[in-house]
């Protein structure tokens, strides 16, 4: 009871440091956009830019920044043999969540990860930035998979 009570502080730290971090500005000016335009056209190191974004924003409170997780309670991403093995699934988690029993480099978690809500393009994003992120070289997903991915 103490180490969910624990855990259950630390997640609402988490959230309230996230909600609590500055800002972007949302409107849009000429040179913002042309800024935009020349990160998107650098080649590798610029590449799962978006997809980090996403995962700063919507991942990162459980999955940790360094993508490892927090041990009986949120399952590793970097070197996850989970993730890996089934690209499908991992579409399919992040479009309907996940709950029960899964197995992540050999430890048990039993948890839940509610569905989220993402565009098609921010869940691509998303997981082409985990599957390589982190020591992972778990190739691609494309926009076409996630979108039949929803369908499912």
């Amino acid at each position: 009871m103490k180490r969910n009570i624990q855990i259950l502080t630390m997640v609402g730290s988490l959230f309230l440091l996230q909600s609590c971090g500055g800002s972007e500005s949302s409107t849009s000016t000429p040179e913002a956009t042309e800024t935009k335009e020349v990160v998107q056209e650098k080649p590798a190191e610029n590449k799962f830019l978006a997809g980090q974004e996403v995962y700063t924003k919507t991942c990162q409170p459980c999955h940790q920044p360094d993508g490892k997780g927090m041990p009986d309670a949120f399952p590793p991403l970097a070197g996850s043999d989970y993730l890996l093995e089934d690209l499908p699934r991992a579409i399919q988690q992040v479009i309907h969540g996940s709950s029960g029993e899964i197995t992540v480099n050999g430890q048990v978690f039993n948890g839940v990860m509610p569905p989220q809500v993402l565009t098609d393009q921010e869940i691509t994003d998303v997981l082409n930035y985990v599957l390589n992120t982190w020591g992972n070289d778990g190739g691609t997903v494309t926009l076409e998979e996630v979108i039949a991915g929803r369908e499912v």
